[in-house]
């Protein structure tokens, strides 16, 4: 009698874990946790490559610097050109247009 009953709890409850078992599996392949599941996934790649976008920033940044050290190059705002040089620049551009007349293609 006892045994009966043993084995009966025994099964009853296997019954239930393995139903229980089951209907989790099933909720899991519901496609709106597998949507939230991928979406998780999704911005979780999403910040590995944010970070991995900040650390080659970092990293050329760095040795930007390393490189700037060994060239001699100060770190400051790029420099102009002097005002004259930088005006004859201009005014001998300006002198090449004027040169020839508008229209090449005359044959004068």
């Amino acid at each position: 009698m006892f045994r009966r009953t043993f084995w009966f709890t025994a099964g009853a409850a296997a019954g239930v874990w393995a139903t229980t078992k089951v209907n989790r599996k099933l909720k899991q392949l519901t496609p709106e946790s597998l949507a939230a599941r991928t979406a998780d996934k999704a911005v979780e790649a999403g910040h590995r490559l944010k970070d991995f976008a900040l650390d080659i920033k970092s990293g050329m940044a760095q040795r930007e610097a390393e490189l700037n050290d060994v060239l001699g190059i100060g770190g400051g705002e790029p420099r102009e050109l002097p005002a004259q040089r930088r005006l004859v620049a201009i005014e001998t551009t300006q002198q090449q247009y004027t040169k020839h007349s508008y229209n090449r293609n005359e044959d004068h």
